[in-house]
């Protein structure tokens, strides 16, 4: 859909919708309503207000890592992800095929470029008004149709509102970052090029990741290293779980000392090309963090040791013996709501109607699942907004699983007492929260029947071609009744 012919934002017949944050959440929220015509105010507290994570006042800035995962939408999860997205004209995803960097099979961007991007597009925009403000408290009455995408890092005037509107408590999870290093800091006499098993993704070669190789006696001190580390305190906070797919290193190091072997440092898929070298115990990867190639990320390596102890400790790592830090890892509360609870099947607040949630706040986790959720409330809201029937996405499809998750939850009885328990968890979207497929091939091209790996690969391809046939007919179903409204 094009959005040339729109009219501006002073002689719009329509009252604006008004959208609190400007994060992935909020900046898609606000193109996936103004592509159907309806003005949005999109307020921002920065640079007014900072936060622990952001660096900049830019929309859609990148606080952690700068990869949206795996692309391919025929195995993976995310991936599937990102194609939907794709179809319903997402401005995220446009962005970050723009900007996108060599990653293996992953997408990764460059952030700077990445959020650039964004905001140019947003401010240019004639029905987008962006006011640099902090929403202290709940949205004046006389704000009809809000979306709130302040994310993890919400102001606490605003989640302390939420929190006696609802009578809940939100959880509470700490999200860690990794450290960002020089390029031409890094020994490439101990470290190499390579993608696991060579693979190429968006604008790869294969040879997408930078790798230090460890030997057993260097993973062994490196694992005493991250125990005995000094680290950040948080006091209150330290009861506060964390979300398994950003866990520090140091904790997975806790966890035992294998674990970092079978995670972020496993060995598989990787061939040090340099002579006279050993098979490694363990491999550090480095992945390329912006367009120029001179910032590379640490993979897996969110932590809360402090930053003295970062720099020792990661310099004993083979190839990082003399690296300088861009930036050095650390640690930051993230909250999100009882969604189950406190949401109906449109992501609106049950106790207020004119208030709809999007992006991590909701349970959500990862980048793109709250670009995901940010779609799907602008579009919620504008069609509000235009008077038209709103008709979510169906199970089948990934934006329709992620929203089922949030909506539906999982509260589990206690034999004991029979009462009822909290167990909604943050999520990545994943096949398990899609229905299995009626049908699928379970027959090789040699006619053997498939088994193990390669029939779940089978399975997957199949659920991820039921998505997007089921989405493309629901995104036409959705276009049509547009069309007969106006």
């Amino acid at each position: 859909m094009t959005t040339t012919d729109l009219s501006s934002f002073e002689n719009s017949i329509l009252p604006p919708v008004h959208i609190i944050g400007g994060g992935l959440a909020g900046s898609e929220a606000t193109w996936q309503a103004v592509c159907l015509g309806v003005p949005v105010i999109l307020h921002e507290m920065r640079p007014v207000r900072g936060t622990e994570a952001h660096k900049s006042d830019g929309l859609a800035e990148l606080v952690c890592s700068n990869s949206f995962r795996s692309d391919d939408w025929t195995r993976n999860a995310v991936g599937l992800l990102h194609e939907e997205m794709r179809r319903a004209n997402s401005l995220v995803m446009a962005a970050a095929d723009k900007h996108k960097l060599p990653a293996g099979g992953a997408l990764a961007v460059d952030r700077d470029a990445f959020s650039a991007a964004i905001t140019k597009t947003l401010e240019a925009h004639p029905l987008v008004r962006i006011v640099r403000e902090e929403v202290q408290g709940l949205p004046p009455p006389d704000w009809d149709n809000v979306i709130i995408a302040t994310g993890p890092l919400t102001s606490k005037a605003l989640a302390s509102a939420v929190q006696t509107l609802t009578g809940e408590d939100s959880l509470a999870f700490f999200d860690a970052i990794a450290p960002i290093v020089h390029f031409d800091s890094i020994n490439m006499d101990i470290a190499w090029k390579q993608s696991r098993y060579d693979k190429a993704g968006p604008g790869g070669t294969g040879a997408d990741y930078l790798n230090c190789p460890m030997s057993k006696e260097q993973y062994d001190a490196f694992i005493d290293a991250l125990r005995s580390g000094e680290k950040t305190s948080f006091k209150e906070w330290e009861s506060t779980p964390y979300f398994d797919g950003c866990l520090p290193i140091e904790v997975m190091a806790e966890r035992g000392r294998e674990t970092l072997r079978y995670g972020p440092m496993k060995p598989i898929g990787l061939t040090n090309p340099h002579p006279g070298t050993q098979r490694a115990h363990a491999i550090v990867q480095l992945r390329q963090d912006n367009a120029l190639g001179s910032l590379w990320n640490m993979v897996g390596f969110q932590t809360k040791l402090i930053h003295s102890e970062q720099v020792r400790i990661f310099r004993t790592i083979p190839g990082l013996e003399e690296a300088q830090f861009a930036r050095l890892g650390g640690l930051h509360r993230n909250t999100f709501l009882n969604s189950p609870k406190l949401l109906d099947g449109t992501l609106r607040l049950k106790q207020d109607s004119r208030l709809r949630f999007a992006g991590q706040i909701t349970g959500v986790e990862g980048y793109v699942e709250s670009a995901a959720m940010g779609l799907l409330t602008g579009r919620f809201a504008a069609l509000e907004r235009l008077g038209q029937e709103i008709i979510a996405p169906p199970e089948t499809t990934a934006l329709g699983a992620l929203v089922a998750h949030i909506t539906g939850g999982h509260m589990v009885a206690e034999e004991s007492s029979g009462s009822k328990t909290r167990s909604f968890q943050p999520m990545n979207i994943n096949y398990g929260l899609m229905p299995a497929p009626d049908s699928f091939e379970t027959t090789g091209p040699d006619g053997k029947r498939l088994k193990g790996k390669q029939k779940g690969l089978a399975k997957k391809c199949a659920v991820s071609e039921r998505a997007l046939t089921h989405l493309e007919t629901w995104l036409a179903m959705s276009q049509s009744r547009q069309q007969v409204k106006r």
